[in-house]
């Protein structure tokens, strides 16, 4: 039998960081292990009811419900604001950990101070990944190209100075790119199938174990309209909702399409007011049960990040990704190349084409066939409780 341990958990304020490990929390809770959990106290709730202890600690970072255009808009824009938070989240995390220091470190990527206490504490750390996972090329492929300019700036190479500085200070031995993109061991909480290059992946470091997902009753329901042949979703997550003009789109490919029914979720920037006149047919909200309506849909127009684009494998709906941001493009491709999706950019995303290629995706006996083979293949993976297994593996003996 595994010995009761205390295990912390340290993660950012975005919910597409904290959501995938919720359900590996509450299994580490359910057996009997002390779960400490170091977030921000903007998504303290929802850590709080895996039964997970909170450890609350400020953040500098943009709220998870702020508009996006927080982040800015360059490469250094999107980074800078992790390592300065990183540096004066580390003070904090250190004060509340004090005398009460952990027997094993989980960590969200995002999550640099986590990996500084593991190494100051001297005890294990197994990075939780929401996303896809680097693979022996990554650095030449991808990394190396995409950092080309900035590190030729002042302001580039001052980030990274400052970045190895810090790592030097706490006695990490580290360049700040492995620091960052090459753990020791993780955890990866997305489907294998959604990870480019899956046979380039280090399976001694890198372990998937697929969707983490549990009933989200507490989330509430959803019902499918009586007389609704053929259900649609659309959302575009949690944060990069700001787009009236492709909602307004979705209306009119959807909203008058016989036996059809539109659940268009379209977040906190957006007045409905904005979509002009909606059909009888159009249901609009700002916030939907999204597993829920997805175990029930026949379509799901998503921006195709991490978590949507596992949900929609999961309960095996055709998708249409319209990228926004970050991972969300070669997620996009990924499905695409799966047989499971069509891959729009916002600009293509016309009510014609999306209309266009709705009809063809739910009527495509292959698309069925893949996505039933893949939503097989993910049972395999485990899950929640293969994740809370490997998680005890780590644990050291005593």
């Amino acid at each position: 039998m595994t010995r009761r341990a205390h295990i912390a958990m340290f993660s950012i304020a975005a919910h597409g960081h904290v959501n995938p490990s919720l359900e590996v929390i509450r299994e580490l809770v359910a057996r009997g292990h002390r779960v400490t959990y170091a977030v921000p106290p903007a998504l303290a709730g929802k850590v709080a009811e895996t039964g997970a202890e909170v450890k609350p600690w400020t953040s500098i970072l943009p709220a998870p419900d702020d508009d996006p255009s927080a982040w800015g808009t360059t490469l250094l824009d999107n980074v800078e604001p992790f390592l300065d938070d990183a540096v004066q989240a580390l003070p904090q995390l250190t004060e509340a950990y004090e005398g009460d220091e952990p027997d094993l470190v989980l960590h969200d990527t995002a999550s640099y101070p986590a990996r500084v206490l593991a190494h100051r504490w001297g005890v294990p750390a197994i990075s939780l990944a929401p996303h896809m996972v680097a693979w022996a090329g990554y650095e030449e492929e991808v990394a190396t190209p995409m950092w080309e300019e900035p590190k030729k700036t002042e302001r580039g190479k001052a980030y990274y100075a400052r970045f190895q500085a810090w790592l030097q200070e706490n006695g990490i031995d580290l360049h700040p790119d492995d620091f960052a993109g090459r753990p020791a061991r993780s955890l990866v909480l997305i489907p294998r199938a959604l990870q480019w290059n899956a046979d380039r992946v280090d399976p001694d470091v890198y372990t998937f174990v697929g969707a983490c997902q549990g009933d989200r009753e507490a989330e509430g329901g959803w019902r499918r309209p009586a007389g609704a042949d053929k259900v649609v979703l659309v959302s575009l997550g949690s944060a990069f909702t700001r787009q009236p003009a492709f909602y307004r789109e979705c209306v009119r490919a959807f909203g008058d399409l016989p036996g059809w029914h539109l659940v268009l979720q379209i977040g906190k920037h957006v007045d409905p007011a904005e979509l002009g006149d909606v059909p009888a047919s159009v249901e609009v909200r700002d916030w939907v049960p999204q597993l829920a309506v997805l175990k029930q849909a026949d379509l799901f127009v998503t921006h195709a990040g991490a978590g949507g684009s596992q949900e929609g494998l999961a309960t095996a709906t055709p998708m249409i990704a319209v990228p926004q941001a970050a991972d969300q493009f070669g997620n996009a491709d990924v499905l695409q190349g799966l047989g499971v999706a069509r891959h729009l950019p916002t600009a293509e995303a016309t009510a014609e084409t999306l209309r266009e290629t709705a009809l063809a995706l739910v009527d495509d006996p292959e698309v069925a066939r893949r996505l039933k083979e893949i939503q097989a293949q993910m049972a395999e993976e485990g899950g929640t409780r293969r994740a809370a297994d490997l998680i005890e593996a780590e644990l050291p003996a005593g």
